[in-house]
């Protein structure tokens, strides 16, 4: 009776989130589950402890810079070796280095010998293995679940992220006021655990692209050009940059005009962040339940101009409540964006050259990162948070709206040549 129960569960499941059907898959999801809680206390108790040290919030900036530069620096040398190695190896090295990273700063705290110099190094390391693991991340999940879920899986990977993004803040909160940051950093190392055994259960058949030593800059220029001579790469690429350049600045805009524009207090910035994380996890969920149709070209084109109109409505508002709902809004936007993108990269990569696409896509997503944080922090610092809102969402629109035209352009000069009208 329990295992037809189960199996009926299961079933409805399957239904519903096809990838769940795939047992690599499964593995794979839950460990995550686990690890990215883990993750997000890390995140917010560092942050914490930071300022607690320094009391700068310039200080807390450079973190920042210190965990995305390397993304900048090496995402497209670790889209070689991504290419050149069996990705679940590639992972569970990643793995086992941020959990050593994240025990290193739990035993700094616990001994009470931690300083700013040595939390700012084991950032940089963070970055540097984030260089590797995130395009090893996804280009390995087109291995496990194939292309027909692809887009479900990147979406339920999604919900991952944003739930954890809602509930392990609020843990390490908890915990941080009954026995301190150090433990925040020890459970997130023991997370690691689970997604490292459940990456040691995947079996696939890895894509590996063999070339001779020394053709690393070769293997670059190869697919940079590759990504340059496809249009929807080259449009993807480009769009991605300017919304996440110019569109998810969150860790300064929100705080900012929390405080300035709106007079909160640190409980208020809260549940404005919680509702950002909340419309993420909604979003999340409606593309893993309407992903059989794959990926929508439409999305990625008509997304990004809902986040130029919700960015210039929150700039002009000073409501709490609307901004609150405005905000959940934008998380929502923003995975419906960013799951679309992510997919259609994947989806229209040659097996070969996948591993340097997805280096491409997070140099782009995660190295641009600073300069967006760079632009919108000096423009609250000169004329508030509110400008910041409105000069974001103007710069968005204007820089998406020239794309839009390009690639039409570009669309309609390839269809006269195919016919001989040009």
């Amino acid at each position: 009776m329990a295992n037809g129960l189960q199996d009926v569960l299961l079933g409805r499941i399957g239904k519903a989130f096809p990838a769940f059907k795939v047992k690599n898959y499964r593995y794979f999801w839950i460990g995550q589950l686990i690890s990215v809680m883990g993750t997000w206390m890390q995140t917010a108790a560092q942050s914490w402890l930071v300022l607690t040290i320094t009391d700068s919030p310039f200080l807390l900036g450079l973190l920042g810079v210190a965990q995305f530069t390397p993304v900048l620096a090496f995402s497209l040398l670790a889209g070689v070796f991504v290419d050149r190695f069996p990705k679940r190896s590639i992972l569970l090295i990643t793995q086992f280095a941020s959990m050593l990273l994240a025990f290193a700063l739990a035993v700094l705290v616990f001994t009470n010998t931690v300083q700013y110099w040595h939390i700012f190094l084991l950032s940089f390391g963070l970055g540097v293995v984030k260089a590797l693991d995130i395009p090893a991340r996804q280009s390995f999940m087109i291995e496990l679940v194939g292309k027909d879920v692809l887009l479900n899986a990147i979406a339920l990977n999604s919900t991952v992220f944003n739930l954890a993004r809602i509930v392990g803040p609020a843990v390490a909160g908890i915990l941080m006021a009954m026995v301190g940051a150090g433990w925040c950093f020890f459970i997130n190392g023991i997370t690691f655990i689970a997604v490292i055994l459940g990456i040691f259960k995947i079996d696939v058949r890895p894509v590996i692209n063999k070339r001779p030593r020394g053709t690393v800059l070769p293997d670059i220029k190869e697919g940079l050009a590759y990504l340059v001579k496809s249009p929807i790469l080259t449009t993807t690429t480009l769009m991605l940059a300017i919304v996440s350049t110019f569109g998810m600045n969150y860790s300064v805009l929100i705080p900012v005009f929390a405080r300035n524009q709106l007079g909160l207090d640190s409980q208020g910035y809260g549940w404005l962040m919680a509702s950002l994380g909340v419309g993420s996890l909604i979003g999340a969920l409606i593309i893993a339940g309407k992903s059989a149709k794959g990926p929508s070209r439409a999305r990625l084109f008509v997304v990004p101009f809902i986040t130029s109109a919700l960015f210039l409505l929150i700039g002009f508002n000073r409501s709490y409540l609307l901004s609150a709902f405005l905000i959940c809004l934008m998380g929502l936007a923003n995975i419906f964006f960013t799951t679309s993108a992510n997919s259609l990269m994947q989806i229209n990569s040659s097996n070969e050259l996948r591993g340097r696409v997805m280096s491409v896509y997070s140099l782009v997503f995660a190295g641009s990162t600073p300069l967006g944080n760079l632009f919108v922090g000096t423009v609250s610092d000169r004329y508030g948070g509110a400008s910041a809102f409105v000069w974001s969402g103007a710069i968005t629109f204007t820089l998406v709206s020239t794309v839009v035209i390009v690639h039409s352009l570009r669309k309609r000069i390839k269809r006269l040549s195919a016919s001989g009208q040009v």
